[in-house]
């Protein structure tokens, strides 16, 4: 039998093996049984080329394996019903509709940068949020750096949440270009 990742897996497998073994009389003889198992990618820990199904909005994306990647470093104007889009609405004094409209643009944005692509993730002190979501860098096959590119657009504001602060500087600097070029958003 060959067996391909985490050895969890043989846990997990073998009452599976034990049911196919007894329905199939293999009680006494030699049976031959051959099964490959692969891991999903969420348990194996293998980030690399794996599918962007679906962007979310404009700084999460959902994966082939179901999980969902929050961008490190940048935030994109929501698209949603939230909490968070009536806060930042408050906070910024911007009404509701504008902000959604913003973050449409984003969202579309980070679509057509991402959607039905393969992608690379770069993990950086923390892996997780509150939310369970990946916390990642992310690179399209030629190398773009998704989180770079969004702000280099005009596409994200900064969010520098200690300790995933790699890129930090970086992302500040092309924050500051693109408003004072006017671009994406800022030129809206």
């Amino acid at each position: 039998m060959k067996m391909k990742g985490n050895p969890v897996s043989l846990i997990l497998v073998m009452p599976v093996l034990a049911a196919f073994f007894i329905a199939n009389g293999c009680k006494q003889q030699p049976c031959k049984f051959e099964a490959q198992v692969e891991m999903p990618l969420s348990i194996s820990g293998d980030y690399s080329s794996v599918l962007v199904t679906r962007v979310v909005d404009g700084d999460t994306l959902a994966l082939e394996n179901g999980e969902r990647v929050r961008l490190i470093g940048i935030d994109t104007p929501e698209v949603h019903e939230s909490k968070k889009l009536y806060r930042d609405s408050k906070r910024s004094s911007t009404d509701v509709t504008t902000i959604k409209k913003f973050g449409r643009k984003a969202w579309d944005f980070t679509r057509k940068l991402t959607e039905n692509k393969r992608v690379n993730l770069e993990f950086d002190i923390e892996k997780r949020d509150k939310y369970n979501r990946l916390l990642a860098y992310v690179y399209l096959k030629d190398g773009t750096f998704v989180n770079a590119e969004i702000v280099k657009q005009g596409y994200a504001s900064l969010l520098t949440i200690p300790p995933n602060v790699k890129y930090a500087d970086l992302f500040r600097k092309l924050y500051e270009d693109a408003r004072s070029k006017k671009i994406g958003l800022w030129g809206d």
